[in-house]
């Protein structure tokens, strides 16, 4: 990994977790249920959703108060989506980043609910974001209703679901991953836009940017399931083509799917050409996700 991605990663990360915490630890709530919660959500982790709000601030050379408030929030929806993907009616997984799932720990129902109150309390930390306009929250919360739900992720899982054993066109597998991995990422590069104040040309660049990377990233989900060390995934591998999943190596095989994930990178950096920097985090960010290996 570049010395400065990690630098930033690492600063970023330490000053995320107590907002984390915090968003839970201060709710007036059963302990079992809070146990729950904070269980995966300090469960560690990538973060990379938090990582492109800040990243597009520091890009752009702007800094906002309410940053780590906006990246918390929308890390806690991609945390509610992981104890509901690992559970027994979903994908059934045991292990995520090398422990238990939450059912596994907590039983399915306080799983679900947990997932609930996250999801849930993703909204009030946009609310609550410091130096942040009441129109700029409303607009953000839109945007994390959009991406989070029926019309993003949630969409996305539904056809993912329902597209099993069969086969889908790359169109198709494309709009399944738009929506189901991507439409949070393009929220999160989109969230740091709006709270840089980026121009109409530099939103513009921006989603294609992220367009590409929420491609990219889900088709290196799709490799490494194929031939990923488990040890370093922390969970079960080789667990697709078992679920009949329709992948990028299913459909392009697994030599297409790299040339298919060179093409998204690519594009993405492409997209972010007019930033001034000569290494922007965001390009960093991008080779990170086609070069990493869990």
């Amino acid at each position: 990994m570049n010395d400065s991605l990690r630098r930033f990663m690492e600063s970023r990360g330490e000053d995320l977790v107590p907002v984390l915490e915090e968003s839970v630890r201060r709710l007036n709530a059963p302990t079992v249920l809070k146990e729950s919660m904070l269980y995966s959500l300090m469960a560690g982790g990538k973060r990379i959703r938090p990582l492109l709000v800040s990243a597009v601030l520091h890009d752009l050379g702007k800094v906002h108060p309410g940053e780590l408030h906006v990246g918390a929030a929308v890390e806690l929806i991609h945390t509610y989506s992981l104890i509901h993907d690992d559970l027994p009616s979903m994908d059934d997984d045991d292990l995520r980043r090398g422990k238990p799932t939450n059912h596994k720990v907590f039983g399915e129902a306080a799983a679900v609910l947990a997932g609930d109150a996250l999801l849930t309390e993703s909204f009030g930390l946009i609310g609550r974001a410091p130096a942040l306009p009441d129109g700029d929250k409303v607009t953000l919360i839109l945007d994390l209703v959009r991406a989070s739900g029926a019309e993003g992720m949630v969409g996305g899982q539904i056809l993912d679901i329902e597209s099993e054993d069969k086969t889908l066109s790359e169109e198709g597998l494309e709009q399944v991953h738009r929506l189901k991995t991507g439409a949070l990422l393009a929220f999160s590069v989109g969230a740091g836009a709006v709270l840089a104040g980026a121009t109409a040309q530099q939103q513009e660049n921006l989603k294609r940017y992220a367009r590409h990377i929420g491609l990219a990233f889900q088709i290196q989900d799709d490799i490494l399931d194929v031939e990923g060390d488990e040890a370093l995934a922390g969970k079960k591998l080789r667990t697709d083509a078992a679920h009949g999943k329709n992948t990028y190596p299913s459909l392009l095989t697994l030599e297409g799917a790299k040339q298919k994930l060179i093409h998204h990178h690519t594009e993405a950096v492409k997209a972010i050409s007019f930033l001034k920097e000569p290494e922007p985090m965001l390009g960093l960010l991008a080779d990170y996700i086609v070069e990493r290996s869990s």
